[in-house]
Formats: structure tokens, C-alpha cells, sequence
């Protein structure tokens, strides 16, 4: 059973209840665990808290479909990234829905603690990023964004990411692919602000490159692999 979170301009929250309820924190406007659960929490988690945002809401007009549920090596890109954004953050996992929310929800209802639907998600890629960081800001001291089409992503890079971040936590930790830096990214509490009214298709970009000395980069080639059309996926594929 999914349960309706809180509403707000441009985007809603629900958390999947199962074993447990959830419901809205009052105070912070964000679904939380229910108050049981949150005291076991406080009580076994002393680190600080890395959200993960797993992003799944663009139209993919160059895929001619639905991209979030293609697969690869028999699972959809959507429910390969939610994985291994649930292995870092366990339930403090938040998949950002859009185009074909309802499919891609029901795709992934096994697997997903926390949805945020993006209703501005045609505008671009930048409105998911500031709907998630605002839903996981009251919570989180940083949030880790995945890209569902980039399938080579592996657990051990991200472990990486956060294991940087971990070491200096006022840090971005990027990842880096060629000459570009970008996704899967960690970005600590002092930027939610910033990304919260991102725009526009760039995603974060523009906060990776304005503050630039404050990125650590970890390479990682595969990244660079991303999915944008049928052949893309064939190509990897064979």
C-alpha cells in the first residue's frame, strides 16, 4: 500500500507502507519513519545521514518509450539504479518520478522506500534534483544523485563516493569521466539551497562549476555510459 505524503508546490511525497507506516513529519514537512522507528533509528545511527535520489522522471523522447523501464541484463534501468541507491542509504532512499510515474512506480513498488513525483518534471532534469533535496533537506546532511540510465554504475563506486564524503563532509565528491565531472554526485547540506531552485535541463552543473575547489573527483570511465536511445541499449547489450 502506498501512503500519500505531504503536497507541495510542484511535487508530492508517498512512502510505501508495508511492515511499517509512515507519515509526515509534522515540523519538517517530509515523510519519516513511523515514531518507533525513528527512535531505534536515532539510537543505532550516529553517522551523519547521506539521502539517496534516484532520478526516474524524464520523458526520454529520444528513447521512443518509456527508458526507465527498459532493461539491461534482465532488470530496468529504474529498479538497477533504485538497488543501488538503496545498498548506500537503505531507506533513506527517494525515487524521483515524472513522465509514466504511475508505470514506473509500479515497476519499482517492491523496492523503493520513498517516491517524490515531480509535476514540472518536462521542464527538465534540474526540477527533479530541487524536488528531491527539498523533500530530503529536513533530514538528510547530503544527498547522493543516480541517474537511472547510466547502467554501469556499480556499488563499489559509489561506496567510493561516500566513503570521500565521509572523510571530509563539507566536500562535493564528483564522479569523473573523461574530461567531464558530474554523476553519481554527492553534495552536502551547504548546497541544498542551491539546488533546490535549479532549472532548466543542466542539472547541476552550473554548482559544479562555480564551486569547483570544493569538489573532490573520483574517476570512474563507465559513467560516461549513459542511455539515451534503443541503440544505446542494444550496443551494450550485445
Amino acid at each position: 500500500m502506498i501512503t500519500q505524503g505531504p503536497e507541495f508546490s510542484g511535487y508530492s511525497v508517498w512512502g510505501f507502507a508495508a511492515a511499517n507506516r509512515y507519515h509526515c513529519h509534522k515540523a519538517k514537512n517530509v515523510a519519516m519513519p513511523d515514531e518507533k522507528m525513528e527512535q531505534t533509528v536515532e539510537l543505532q545511527d550516529t553517522q551523519l545521514s547521506l539521502y539517496s535520489l534516484v532520478l526516474a522522471a524524464g520523458n526520454a523522447s529520444r528513447f521512443g518509450g518509456i527508458k526507465q523501464l527498459a532493461e539491461y541484463l534482465d532488470e530496468s534501468l529504474v529498479r538497477r539504479s533504485l538497488r543501488l541507491g538503496t545498498q548506500v542509504s537503505g531507506r533513506k532512499t527517494l525515487l524521483i518520478v515524472g513522465a509514466e510515474w504511475q508505470r514506473v512506480i509500479a515497476d519499482c513498488r517492491e523496492h523503493v522506500p520513498f517516491i517524490v513525483r515531480n509535476e514540472n518534471a518536462a521542464s527538465g532534469m534540474a526540477s527533479s534534483i530541487a524536488c528531491g533535496v527539498r523533500a530530503a533537506q529536513p533530514a538528510a546532511d547530503a544527498i547522493l544523485i543516480l541517474l537511472a540510465d547510466q547502467p554501469l554504475i556499480t556499488l563499489d563506486h559509489l561506496l567510493s563516493l561516500e566513503k570521500s564524503w565521509r572523510a571530509s563532509p563539507s566536500s562535493i565528491v564528483a564522479t569523473e569521466f573523461g574530461a567531464l565531472v558530474g554523476p553519481p554526485v554527492i553534495f552536502p547540506a551547504t548546497y541544498f539551497a542551491a539546488l533546490s531552485t535549479l532549472s532548466g535541463d543542466a542539472g547541476a552543473k552550473s554548482i559544479l562549476k562555480n564551486n569547483s575547489d570544493a569538489v573532490i573527483k573520483i574517476a570512474f570511465a563507465d559513467a560516461a555510459v549513459d542511455i539515451d536511445t534503443p541503440e544505446d541499449l542494444q550496443r551494450l547489450s550485445s
